[in-house]
């Protein structure tokens, strides 16, 4: 087994592990090694041809192929090193890594670890549909992957499960591209998308938006030819005598993405339930010495520009710590940060209270004129007022030392009627 030592370790080439690299590069950290799956940099955002990124960093609407060839390119030009084709297959606690490659395995050894693996898709199995076992069942990403870049048709006639931006986004490719898109199924009262994508990719192509309706049946025995929907009560229960069938040749599955946690766990990071990401600190470390994490195997993003900032920030965090500039003694003494009334999370988890913070959050459900209400030590520490909250947005806010003050207990992030 081929063996060597480098300073930093960067897992995933997509936008965070681009970004992250990059971070740490202009940090003053040389021995970088970015390590990627694929034949090619970029991650998802190579199938993204869409335009609408890069507003936030570069001030451009950007398709993802374009936001994805200018952080490329940043990459390549100071030289930071990357492997292709490569897979980690393990990651121990003192920052060991175990990776196929080419050349065989090889055993790497790191001062830091930065984690940027990105999420997947839930298939059909995750969600349990009952049904036959036809062709035609795709997730919303496999089939933006054979259109963008395989010029491949997945089908004539598509239903899409879930209302997420890449079944949305799917929605008008499938349009354009000549299928019919019969409909849009989601299971919430509210869609799970952006608004922007709600307008832009259903309203203004006439698609319909079927909110508190599910997928109870699929039809056919070699290929896809109906799904049954149905009406669901307040319990997520499909109701009786609420049933339709509807034809169609194809069904795309948009219903959720899970960051891609597998070597974490088998590093023995500890996980939050409600993220499905790392437990993290202010500097994005993980509960292991060493290990930090950004994108979306940390919180799954509805905006790559965020990815790409918070993975700056993750891979200078992970240069001061190669550089020796930050000492920690673990998590003792540290806040932990909790979600209040309407949150569903708050990240970072953990904080020191003694340097700026920059917090990401999500609500429960939609709601309009609201406070997001900081609370420590039973006192409001800052009022954020919201005309409106979703879901399907991120909230990012920050919490400046002076705010916080001199803290001794955990921070409250909830949210309350404004007046």
């Amino acid at each position: 087994m081929l063996e060597s030592r480098v300073d930093m370790v960067v897992v995933g080439g997509g936008p965070a592990g681009l970004a992250a690299a990059l971070s740490a590069k202009q940090n003053n950290v040389d021995d970088i090694l970015l390590i990627e799956r694929d034949d090619f940099l970029g991650g998802i955002l190579n199938q993204c041809i869409h335009e609408g990124f890069g507003v936030e960093i570069f001030r451009e609407s950007l398709t993802g192929p374009e936001y994805m060839n200018r952080y490329i390119s940043q990459v390549e030009e100071p030289g930071i090193p990357y492997m292709l084709g490569c897979m980690v297959l393990n990651i121990s606690g003192d920052k060991e890594l175990i990776v196929s490659s080419g050349e065989g395995l090889r055993r790497i050894k790191a001062k830091a670890i930065v984690l940027a693996m990105g999420c997947r898709e839930r298939t059909r199995g995750n969600i349990g549909i009952p049904g036959s076992r036809p062709a035609g069942i795709y997730t919303a990403g496999c089939a933006q992957n054979l259109i963008n870049l395989r010029n491949l048709m997945p089908g004539r006639s598509a239903v899409i499960l879930g209302s997420g931006d890449v079944g949305l986004i799917m929605a008008r490719r499938l349009t354009l591209e000549g299928a019919r898109v019969p409909a849009v199924i989601e299971i919430l009262p509210y869609s799970s998308g952006l608004p922007r994508n709600i307008q832009q990719c259903l309203r203004d192509y006439d698609i319909p938006l079927y909110l508190r309706h599910t997928v109870v049946n699929i039809e056919g025995l070699r290929r896809v030819k109906a799904v049954t929907i149905a009406e669901v009560d307040d319990s997520w229960k499909p109701v009786e005598g609420t049933e339709k069938v509807i034809e169609c040749d194809t069904l795309l599955l948009s219903v959720g993405l899970i960051p891609e946690n597998d070597l974490s766990r088998e590093a023995s990071i500890e996980l939050d339930p409600k993220t499905g990401g790392p437990v993290v600190d202010e500097d994005l470390e993980t509960s292991v010495e060493g290990v930090f994490a950004c994108g979306n195997v940390l919180q799954v993003h509805d905006i790559v520009d965020y990815v790409s900032r918070e993975a700056a920030g993750a891979g200078k965090s992970a240069a001061e710590y190669v550089l020796g500039k930050k000492k920690k003694d673990g998590r003792e003494g540290m806040l932990r940060v909790e979600a209040g009334d309407g949150v569903r999370y708050v990240l970072p988890q953990c904080i020191s209270g003694e340097v700026d913070v920059r917090f990401s959050l999500r609500v429960n459900y939609p709601q309009r004129n609201r406070v997001i209400m900081v609370m420590g030590d039973d006192k409001v520490v800052k009022e954020i007022r919201k005309v409106r909250v979703n879901p399907a947005e991120m909230i990012q806010f920050t919490l400046s030392r002076d705010e916080m003050g001199d803290l001794k207990n955990s921070l409250v992030v909830g949210l309350l009627e404004n007046g």
